[in-house]
């Protein structure tokens, strides 16, 4: 992940930026997006985690230039709106890929924000500030996994089982 997206991810504003307010930012996300309070936490955190990585070792007192400060409420929007439709996602740097039977949540996908790549035959999510780009549908899927890295937000049947489980066991103890 670029030091720039993770900047926008933490909304950490433009100008002079200390470890402290990257630390500072860093917090007040978690807490934020933390996945008790939260529908898509869990891939949020993972977002958000990323982003502190990629800015540990950032000089304190450099500037940044920045244009899309609020991209972690931005994101955080769009999954929200999809987390529950059973799809397949994944973030590779500060996009977010959804594949699987999407033809079904089109018109959903669509009001959340995301756009329709005919060539990689996926939904993808990016910031603002990366409308227009040369060279667009150059890469394959499978080489932006490569380069940018990438971590599949969902979650596996059994772990949905496990929680259901956990849930269906707290409202029987509650009952007794």
């Amino acid at each position: 992940m670029k030091q720039q997206d993770a900047f926008n991810i933490l909304g950490i504003e433009v100008g002079k930026v200390t470890q402290e307010d990257i630390i500072k930012a860093y917090r007040k996300a978690c807490m934020q997006y933390h996945p008790d309070r939260n529908p898509a936490g869990l891939e949020m955190m993972k977002l958000i985690n990323a982003a502190r990585e990629a800015l540990k070792d950032f000089v304190s007192g450099e500037s940044f230039s920045s244009t899309g400060q609020n991209y972690g409420n931005q994101i955080n929007a769009a999954l929200n709106a999809i987390i529950n439709l059973g799809l397949e996602i994944e973030v590779c740097g500060a996009w977010v890929w959804v594949t699987g039977d999407t033809k079904a949540h089109k018109d959903l996908l669509k009001a959340a924000g995301f756009f329709w790549s005919p060539k990689k035959l996926a939904w993808y999510y990016r910031p603002e500030e990366y409308k227009s780009r040369q060279g667009r549908g150059a890469f394959s899927l499978d080489q932006i996994r490569e380069k940018y890295g990438s971590k599949q937000v969902k979650a596996t049947e059994e772990e949905d089982r496990k929680k259901l489980k956990s849930v269906s066991f707290f409202k029987v103890m509650q009952a007794i």
